[in-house]
This record gives structure tokens, sequence and C-alpha cells, in this order.
């Protein structure tokens, strides 16, 4: 099990998150069930922050990536620790507006951002937009002049680090659908292109690499590229970017096989990555850029558990053994996708051995419907609460209705005290948007 004082065995051999025995929450608020650590997700924002301060005379803004869990208590969370946060939608931006986040610490990204999502984006005083592609510069410009705003924005670029994780989440490669190569000249170019719009106000760069990046070494290279970057706009263009957004992708514990880091393990990531920025700038003589960091899934990964209730249990002799839950693929497609692994342990029956090792199988109408494959379990028994760990990010966030299940609900504990921060759908919820035509009735 992943290593920190607020998820642990209590006296009863229950699994403990936040001060509250996973037993008693799955009795109270039922199952499947999201709940998060306050305690962590604050931890995290606070270590991030305090590591810019500390290591870069606070010359920079910690983002939180709303994609990896998006709700309005983790803006309020976000706000009350004095980070910014980056949204990718419009319905990010909307429950970060609604949740009263100030506009000017939201960053907005997108490959393919809506003109609706745009304006919304102005209109609501976005403090910085990343621009990806030229008919969106073309677009965002003339929205600008209608209102007559000069809009601050960066330009995603592609550094070309080829980071060590799954192909699906790696997002700098050259044949990405992200940002412009710096070295094909395309974010030189686009470069120019932007500082002729007179109604966008250019202030640098953003990149981002991937996501569950474990190689201190990968972000370094990255920032490296991008301050190589930012010197050769300066002697080409006379641009000199005053900001650098150099992204997340900080990776978290999910199994044994990955590294288990603890809170103020992940400053090292963020040391690293600033020492190669301020010697970048010395080097090029350049002016230490404004920098921007965006974790989510460091943030809100391991903070994040899901509760389940054990149902059928098939055991297929010398093959496999499946143990279903009332879950599945709808609260949690990464396996599907992904293939991702998790641990899982009993939460009534933490301290029981494992004896076996079972295939995790969801309730959806589909084979490929697992939540974990070939997981060591004590023998399982129906009734008994299975908990998923480390599933704060990409989670809920990914979640559907597939089947015309419902999306778990998700809860906040700290301290012995656990509240909905994300309610129960009803059957209601799920046809409200229905509608009967004339013709059918």
């Amino acid at each position: 099990m992943n290593s920190r004082e607020t998820l642990k065995i209590n006296e009863k051999g229950h699994l403990e998150i936040g001060g509250c025995d996973c037993v008693e929450l799955a009795a109270k608020f039922g199952t499947p069930l999201y709940v998060f650590d306050e305690k962590y997700i604050r931890d995290m924002m606070r270590v991030y922050r305090d590591t810019i301060a500390k290591e870069y005379g606070g010359n920079g803004l910690v983002l939180y990536a709303s994609k990896a869990f998006s709700c309005m208590a983790m803006y309020k969370i976000a706000a009350s620790e004095h980070i910014g946060v980056d949204v990718v939608s419009g319905g990010e931006l909307y429950t970060a507006v609604k949740a009263g986040f100030p506009a000017d610490k939201i960053y907005m990204h997108g490959n393919n951002k809506l003109k609706s999502e745009l304006e919304f984006a102005v209109e609501a005083g976005v403090g910085t937009i990343i621009v990806d592609s030229y008919d969106e510069a073309d677009m965002l410009d003339e929205l600008c002049a209608a209102r007559s705003v000069k809009q601050k924005v960066l330009i995603r670029i592609n550094p070309g680090v080829e980071a060590h994780t799954h192909a699906f989440v790696q997002t700098a490669r050259t044949d990405s659908k992200f940002g412009f190569s710096v070295s094909d000249g395309t974010a030189e170019k686009m470069t120019a292109y932007i500082l002729k719009k007179p109604n966008l106000e250019l202030h640098g760069y953003h990149c981002h690499i991937g996501s569950q990046i474990f190689e201190k070494q990968s972000f370094v290279l990255a920032a490296q590229k991008a301050m190589d970057f930012i010197a050769a706009v300066k002697n080409d263009c006379g641009f000199e970017a005053d900001t650098l957004n150099i992204g997340g992708g900080f990776g978290i514990w999910y199994t044994d096989e990955d590294a288990k880091i603890d809170v103020k393990g992940y400053a090292g990531y963020l040391e690293a990555l600033i020492a190669a920025v301020k010697e970048k700038a010395e080097e090029h003589s350049l002016k230490q850029p404004f920098l921007l960091i965006e974790p989510g899934r460091s943030i809100v990964g391991e903070a994040g558990i899901t509760l389940y209730t054990v149902g059928a249990i098939k055991d297929i002799p010398g093959i496999k053994k499946y143990v279903a839950i009332d879950g599945g693929m709808f609260d949690n497609p990464r396996y599907a996708l992904y293939q991702s692994k998790y641990t899982v342990l009993l939460a009534n029956r933490a301290n029981d051995a494992c004896t076996e090792k079972v295939t995790i199988a969801g309730k959806c109408c589909e084979s490929g419907d697992l939540i974990a494959v070939d997981v060591p379990l004590p023998a399982a028994k129906r009734g008994d609460i299975a908990a998923v760990l480390s599933t704060g990010a990409y989670n809920y966030s990914m979640a559907s209705n597939y089947n015309r299940n419902f999306i778990p609900p998700a809860i906040l504990v700290n301290e012995g005290r656990a509240e909905y921060i994300i309610k129960p759908q009803t059957y209601e919820d799920l046809v409200r948007n229905d509608v009967v035509p004339e013709s059918l009735k």
C-alpha cells in the first residue's frame, strides 16, 4: 500500500482514509463511492507552491490541471491554497467560474476550442489562453476585437521529448495532435503570426510532454529545449518570452511496480526543472521566465480511492477467477483504455493474507469491463467491501452512464469528517434530457 499517514489500516483491521473507516463510509454513503482525502490534496498543492517560492523566488504559479478531477469543491480548495487552475473545456471553465474561482488565475487549453468556448473564456475574463492552431488564433483575435479586449496568450509548442509512458498519453512527440513543433520551425512561424495579431498579447510558451512520468530527466530535457527555443526566437524575431509553462505529468503510485514518492519527494522534480531553467537563462542571457507548472494526477490521484461491494464470484478452474463488483468501466474506464494497473484490497478485511490472484470484473454487459487483472486478494465473499487505490485522477472525470448505470457520488474526507462533493445520481437524472417526439406518442 502507498505510504502516507491518512491512508492506513485501523485497529479493526479496516482500511481508513482521512480518519474515516471505509466500511462505515460504504454503509453510510453506499457503493460504488469515490472518496477523496482533503489533506493529501492540500499537501500536494502546498509542496509545489512552496518549492516555487523557495527555489524560484516565487516567480511562478502552480496550476491545478482540472481535467484530472473537476468539481466545484476542487476549485474551492485550489483558490484557498492560492494556486491557479487550467481548464480544457467550456464545462470545466463553467465549473470553475460557478465556484467563484478568480478568472485571472485560469489558463485555458485545448487543441480544438469551440467558438462558443472561446467566447465564454473572453467574456469571463480568463487570464491566459493557450493557442494551439492558426484558425484558433484568427478566431480569438476577432472575438477580442469585437469586445475591445486584449487577451494574454501562450503558444503550445512541441519540444520533441518522448517520455517513457503509455503511447496514448505522450503529448510532445513530433506527430502529436498538440502544439507546434520546435524542430521543424513551425513553432517559430506561429510566434511571428501571433505577434501580428493586434488583440492578442503573446507572453510565452507552453509544453507538456505526457503523463505518469517518473524520470526527472524528461522534465529537465523539456525545460532545456524550451529555453533553447526561447533564446532562438529572441535572436530570430526579437521577441523574448516572459512566461514558460512546462506542463505536468509527474507520475504516481498505482502498484508496487511504480515508485513510491512521498509528498515532499515531488519537490525534487520541480527543483530539477527549476535548476535547468535557471541554467539555460544564464547560458543564453535571458531573463528568468515566470514559471508555470500543471500538476493534476499527482495532486489528486493518490488522494482518491473507490469503494465497491463484492457481488458474484465466478471461478473457472485452472483458468481464471472473477470477483465482480457493483461498479465497472462506467466509473473507471482506465483498464479498458490503457490496461492500467491498480492495487485492490478488501477494506473490511485489510489485514487478511492474500491467498489468490483474481480479476476484478464490473457489472456492465461488456466482456472488456474489467478493473484489474491478476491482483492478489484474500478469498473474497459476496458483501465484502473492495477498495481500489489511487483512483482520484481520470476516474470520475472519464466516467459515463454506460448501460445507464449511475456515475458514483464523491465525498471529501478529512480528520474523520465525510461530506458529499458530488451528489448521487437518480434514475430521473438518467432520463432528464430524454424527449419522446410527437410522432412516437
